[in-house]
């Protein structure tokens, strides 16, 4: 199941307002760069903007993502003509040859089953060449990210163009082992309405993460950190050989 944050038409479209700041994905352009990487796989693409600043590049670009709405959000940008989009998940994707596959931002742990994680890192190994890259990100468990995620700290009121005032918030629901489930709350000045969204992350540890790569048939080249938080989370850099 998809999280209605990206399946539901309404809140698909607000997803770019309510976080306009992406420069968490500098680090990913940065490593796109370093590893020469002309022809990229965006698994988990949203709302396309990661796959749309590669092909503002240049880039060759494939953009994945399973929540129809979210595609529909991408495909409608200045430029996303450029993008093959495809809706599904690494394990639907036709013959590909790309140098580096990315999953930026919760992608990794939202995929929180064991079987459809490791049939994830088996399909973006299929879509890589030989020596191309798979770059993604996880929070360090240590760190107890959902500590942070309350009403009180995430409350915000965001004026939409063409929508209005959109109250927003998050809380904790469920904190189960490595599974921390939580619902975001939007509530639409302009008529009313109160939707929600659930999801589900797995907070992996790094040896474990390590394990699946190398199960997987990957070698793992480097561990950073994201500059955006350092000390907050892995970035790991797996090659396929």
């Amino acid at each position: 199941m998809t999280d209605d944050a990206f399946a539901h038409p309404r809140l698909a479209a607000l997803y770019d307002p309510l976080d306009p700041d992406r420069s968490d994905l500098d680090a990913y352009l940065g490593m796109a760069e370093e590893f020469g990487a002309q022809r990229v796989l965006d698994i988990g693409c949203g709302t396309g903007v990661f796959a749309l600043m590669l092909a503002d590049r240049g880039k060759e670009v494939v953009g994945v993502e399973p929540a129809r709405a979210s595609l529909d959000v991408a495909r409608a940008k200045p430029g996303g003509e450029r993008v093959r989009w495809i809706c599904g998940d690494a394990t639907d994707l036709p013959a590909l040859r790309v140098d580096l596959a990315t999953m930026t931002a919760n992608v990794a742990q939202a995929i929180v089953d064991p079987g459809a994680w490791r049939a994830t890192l088996r399909g973006a190994h299929a879509a890589l060449r030989p020596g191309g890259r798979l770059v993604f990100e996880t929070r360090v468990p240590a760190r107890r990210a959902w500590e942070e995620w309350t009403r009180e700290e995430s409350r915000d009121v965001t004026e939409v163009p063409g929508t209005g005032a959109v109250e927003t918030w998050v809380d904790v629901t469920e904190v189960a082992g490595p599974l921390v489930t939580f619902r975001w709350t939007y509530r639409f000045a302009a008529d009313g309405q109160v939707l929600t969204s659930d999801s589900t992350l797995r907070f992996r540890e790094r040896e474990e993460v390590e394990a699946d790569l190398a199960a997987a048939g990957y070698v793992v080249e480097d561990v950073r950190e994201a500059p955006d938080r350092p000390g907050r989370e892995y970035v790991f850099v797996a090659r396929r050989d």
